[in-house]
């Protein structure tokens, strides 16, 4: 097997497994012996100092952009959308709210990236006194990632485009992956 088979035979295996995991999270119970999935692969939860495997958040070829924001500069929706624009060079089309943010991270053809990734630190902090804020943001990274996940290329399968890392305090990581186990179902219903 040539080294391009391989990465498009991983890649396939990657995202025939992503199909299954959602597939059973969407249905629940309907392989005996099978837990559902609650999570998905584009959105991680992890505790300051935390660690990913790198090739859940990079591909081994290609461009990738890397951008951390400050959860804790994240306190209204000022400051959110601030923290995209800066961390993202969002474009100078960017409207300032809601449905712009959600335009943005799925169309990504302005970062001349292949790949971006989203680091979010002290994501607990992150619109800590808006819970409808909150979970506005939590189906905005839902929806975006869902948009990337597993792109068809005329080569093959991709990996995701956009991945999110939400680093928290590590009491917090339970909450934080609750809320967007939440808003997923949401999503779903």
């Amino acid at each position: 097997m040539r080294h391009g088979d391989l990465g498009r035979f991983v890649r396939s295996r990657l995202c025939s497994s992503l199909r299954l995991r959602l597939w059973r999270r969407w249905n629940p119970g309907s392989l005996e012996g099978e837990m559902a999935v609650h999570s998905v692969p584009w959105v991680h939860v992890v505790p300051e100092q935390g660690a990913l495997p790198v090739d859940l958040l990079l591909p081994t070829t290609g461009r990738a952009y890397v951008a951390r924001l400050d959860g804790r500069e994240m306190r209204d929706t000022d400051g959110v959308l601030r923290q995209f624009y800066d961390g993202l060079r969002l474009p100078d089309y960017f409207g300032w709210n809601w449905d712009a943010l959600s335009d943005c991270l799925r169309d990504l053809e302005w970062l001349h990236a292949d790949h971006c990734v989203l680091i979010v630190e002290a994501a607990d902090k992150v619109l800590s006194g808006d819970a409808a804020g909150q979970r506005l943001l939590f189906r905005t990274f839902l929806c975006a990632g869902q948009r990337w996940s597993c792109t068809q290329r005329p080569e093959g399968i991709d990996l995701s485009r956009l991945v999110v890392v939400m680093s928290c305090d590590a009491a917090s990581v339970p909450d934080l992956q609750e809320q967007l186990r939440l808003c997923w179902d949401e999503r779903l219903s």
